[in-house]
Formats: C-alpha cells, sequence, structure tokens
C-alpha cells in the first residue's frame, strides 16, 4: 500500500465539483513552510467526506484500518463494502473520504507559469512533475 505523505505543508481544501463528485485539496509553496513545489490532490467518485477547510500540519491519505473504519461504518452508515475505499486524511485525525483512490500531482511552483492547477491543462505538463496515486 503507498500512503501519500506531505506533512508540515498547509493544505486547503478547493474544489468540490458536485455534478463529478470530485475533491481538490491544495499546497501552494508558501515562505512559512519553506516549500517551492505547488501539491495538489484529487479524489473522485466521492461517496462521502468529513473535512476541514484547512490541514495546518499537511496530509497522510492512507487506507483506513478496520478498527478507523468500524468507528466511522457505524457512526455515518458507511456499508461494509465501502471500507476499501475509506481514505483517511490525517495520521491521527477524524477527517476522511469515502471515493475513488486518491490521486496526486506536485511541480515547482515558478515552473508552472499561468497555469492555475496541475489538474488543468494538458499531463503531463510542458515542465517536470511528478504524479501519483494512493493504493
Amino acid at each position: 500500500m503507498t500512503d501519500f505523505i506531505r506533512e508540515g505543508r498547509l493544505f486547503r481544501v478547493t474544489r468540490f465539483l458536485p455534478s463529478h463528485r470530485q475533491l481538490f485539496l491544495s499546497s501552494p509553496a508558501t515562505l512559512v513552510d519553506r516549500t517551492t513545489t505547488r501539491v495538489e490532490v484529487s479524489i473522485g467518485h466521492v461517496e462521502l467526506m468529513f473535512l476541514k477547510p484547512l490541514y495546518q500540519n499537511g496530509l497522510h491519505i492512507r487506507r483506513a484500518t478496520a478498527e478507523e473504519f468500524a468507528v466511522l461504518g457505524e457512526r455515518h452508515g458507511i456499508p461494509a463494502e465501502h471500507a476499501a475505499f475509506t481514505w483517511m486524511l490525517e495520521r491521527d485525525g477524524d477527517s476522511f473520504v469515502v471515493g475513488g483512490n486518491p490521486s496526486w500531482r506536485e511541480a515547482e511552483y515558478e515552473l508552472m507559469g499561468e497555469r492555475q492547477s496541475l489538474y488543468d491543462g494538458p499531463w503531463p505538463p510542458e515542465f517536470p512533475a511528478e504524479s501519483g496515486h494512493v493504493d
């Protein structure tokens, strides 16, 4: 299993497209974080989400453990077959999303030019970038 870990960065919920059930979180390059890259996360086929608007200590996206899912399933009425699609957003937090496998993209902010989002426009872009998904 591959987790997505970008701790120590400020992430925020930037978009939710209800018609496509797609959630976007992003972390811009900031002097406070001493980061130079922009990181974006996309989760599609969202069925349920319990989010904070800001994640000041970064993200650690991973599949919910059996114990976590048992609590979430009972509390929120999540069907047992959704356990494999329940993603925790923090190492020790309560934020979660029930949806498809999260994907991520990261690139040096200076190279993005006029591009507002790594999920807008062609991929791969004309500048160096990394991407992946959480299994």
